[in-house]
């Protein structure tokens, strides 16, 4: 069956940098696109961050561009969220799915989700 399983969360403080992976199982990942999203506390799963299941084409939510970086290794089946310029704001649980290949920045656009990895920044 399908598994993604994040890491990487913990606690920084603002301008700080952490790197999240998400290590998925039970597909061919080469063969999908993957994303990133955010959930804060009280607020709506947004999206973050998706890249083709080739690695090239990288899409970012505005909130993301020029601080977070999106990668894969498809030989480790594993995607990276690379975060740096750390803010408050950025404070939430993230989450990486698997893509239909459609509807890349949209929650629907993914069947597979994990169970999310914490991150807490602190001003």
């Amino acid at each position: 069956q399908v598994q993604l399983v994040e890491s990487g969360g913990g606690v920084v403080q603002a301008g700080g940098s952490l790197r999240l992976s998400c290590a998925a199982s039970g597909f061919i990942f080469s063969t999908k696109n993957m994303g990133w999203f955010r959930q804060a506390p009280g607020k709506e799963r947004e999206f973050v961050a998706d890249i083709s299941a080739s690695g090239t084409s990288p899409i970012y939510a505005d909130s993301a561009k020029g601080r977070f970086t999106i990668s894969r290794d498809n030989a480790k089946s594993t995607v990276y969220l690379q975060m740096n310029s750390l803010k408050p704001e950025d404070t939430a649980d993230y989450y990486c799915a698997m893509g239909w290949g459609s509807g890349r920045q949209y929650a629907l656009g993914y069947n597979y989700w994990g169970q999310g990895t914490q991150v807490t920044v602190s001003s």
